[in-house]
């Protein structure tokens, strides 16, 4: 009897792995701060700015940063990690001392789409690198890399403003001491980056085989180089050979996080009539299950494949959603609240993973830009279209809409598997 092949597992503790690790907590850390503790009450107490000027400000960061996904995937491909990132983790120490010494709209708006230009090579860069240590897109085993990404990321969205709402305390100096810390944290993440790779696959930046790291040749230059943009994605996009059905559920998973994000405190408040303090032991519970069951729901990916996970996450996530819009006994609610935490647990990784075998080898970075671009697209129109629910139907409508979301992305996902089965059947019988 033959031995079972060995699988291919990323070292979570490779230099590549821990310095993207550190990459991904700080500009979290920073973007977080900003965004969700310290602009708005600053823009709009202390510059006495109107709310639709501070949305519109951060419409730009977002549009900056999803735009320019595509774009930064493509660079990556050319110059590399280290000034792919160095270079974009500068325009966030731009934007932070911009802030810092804006008084007027404008220049604030300014330097949230810097910020958001400046964030947009994080996830084509972390995906493409774990995508690339993998050793390949069809037998790689990168769940519990997926998984300590995404901890990453909610750890430091989570931590920082905790700490910024801590200096704010202090008053007017409390603003200008953590804007002068992010600057800091800023500066330090810019540090960090000149320690990643220019490219992977020496040694030390390599996947693991039984113990054992796999080295990888260094990819030789292309003759697309000197491409235009346009022309090399025009290239790009005839190499991928994806199931159709693969972009309307890119859209729709960010779609179904964008219908709850801005009604999320509306409806503890309106609803649930938490105080600000009940309903931030909720946030803590519903991300403190996520991020627990992150890293063992990655690792069981990487050993049984994501579609179980994603099943079950997908029909677990549209019950807890559904269940969450119709409770009102705070028991409940905070079971409700962990389910939803435990689907997202064993959707994120996962779905990192499933996507991650979808991406051609040639062209990662450029087809990761193009994919994170799709995805984070559903994040424009959800808000959108959760307000419009929210006002003109019902204030549960939009979460029993994201569930409905859910079952979508369950059946389109078993459509792919299922057809993405049989073309690799009819390819080996041919």
């Amino acid at each position: 009897m033959s031995k079972p092949e060995q699988r291919m597992h990323i070292r979570l503790s490779s230099p590549f792995m821990l310095e993207m690790w550190v990459i991904i907590f700080l500009v979290e850390f920073v973007k977080g701060s900003l965004l969700v503790a310290l602009l708005p009450v600053y823009m709009e107490h202390t510059l006495n700015l109107s709310v639709t000027v501070v949305g519109f400000a951060f419409a730009l960061q977002y549009l900056g940063d999803n735009l320019f996904r595509g774009p930064s995937g493509w660079l990556l491909e050319r110059v590399g990690y280290r000034w792919t990132m160095a270079g974009a983790l500068i325009l966030i120490v731009a934007a932070v001392a911009i802030i810092i010494y804006a008084d007027n709209a404008p220049m604030l708006s300014l330097a949230c789409l810097i910020l958001g230009i400046g964030t947009s090579p994080l996830w084509p860069c972390v995906m493409t690198g774990i995508t690339e240590l993998a050793g390949s897109t069809t037998s790689g085993s990168s769940g519990a890399a997926m998984g300590s990404v995404e901890m990453a990321s909610l750890a430091g969205t989570g931590i920082g403003p905790i700490t910024v709402n801590f200096l704010m305390d202090h008053g007017h100096q409390g603003y200008r001491g953590a804007f002068y810390l992010l600057l800091a944290v800023a500066a330090a993440v810019v540090l960090v980056s000149m320690l990643l790779p220019a490219r992977i696959g020496r040694g030390v930046h390599a996947v693991t085989r039984g113990g054992e790291p796999k080295r990888e040749a260094a990819p030789a230059a292309e003759p697309g180089v000197r491409r235009s943009f346009l022309a090399g994605l025009g290239h790009t996009l005839r190499q991928v050979r994806v199931s159709r059905l693969l972009y309307p559920a890119l859209f729709l998973q960010a779609f179904a996080i964008g219908l709850m994000t801005p009604v999320v405190t509306l409806f503890a408040r309106s609803e649930l009539h938490l105080s600000p303090t009940m309903f931030n032991v909720l946030l803590i519970a519903g991300g403190g299950v996520t991020v627990i069951a992150l890293i063992p729901a990655g690792r069981l990916v990487d050993r049984i494949g994501t579609s179980a996970f994603l099943n079950i996450g997908f029909l677990l996530a549209a019950f807890s959603l559904t269940f969450f819009s119709q409770v009102r006994f705070l028991p409940l609610v905070f079971v409700a609240v962990a389910l939803v935490g435990v689907s997202y647990a064993f959707i994120l990784p996962a779905w990192n993973a499933f996507i991650a075998k979808q991406v051609p080898e040639s062209e990662r970075g450029t087809v990761w830009g193009l994919f994170l671009t799709l995805q984070g697209s559903g994040m424009v129109f959800g808000p959108i279209v959760s307000g419009r629910l929210w006002d003109r139907v019902g204030h549960w409508v939009p979460f029993f809409a994201s569930a409905l979301v859910m079952l979508c992305l369950f059946a389109l996902h078993l459509v792919i598997v299922r057809r993405t089965a049989q073309k690799r059947l009819a390819a080996e019988a041919g």
